[in-house]
């Protein structure tokens, strides 16, 4: 059960890394502030989501 867990939390981090890096070639190369922003608020929604739907009680 633990090693599913973990396994599955490591995914959870891969695909933020994803998102984050995808998301700053194809929209904000060259705009920092935006960039920044943007990267935080992605963070914000994946961690909102990880405390709400898959972390154990």
């Amino acid at each position: 059960m633990e090693m599913t867990r973990n396994m599955s939390v490591v995914l959870y981090i891969v695909l933020l890394i994803a998102v984050v890096v995808s998301v700053d070639l194809l929209f904000f190369r060259n705009r920092f502030w935006e960039r920044l922003i943007v990267n935080i608020g992605i963070v914000l929604v994946f961690a909102a989501f990880y405390l709400r739907f898959l972390k154990n009680p």
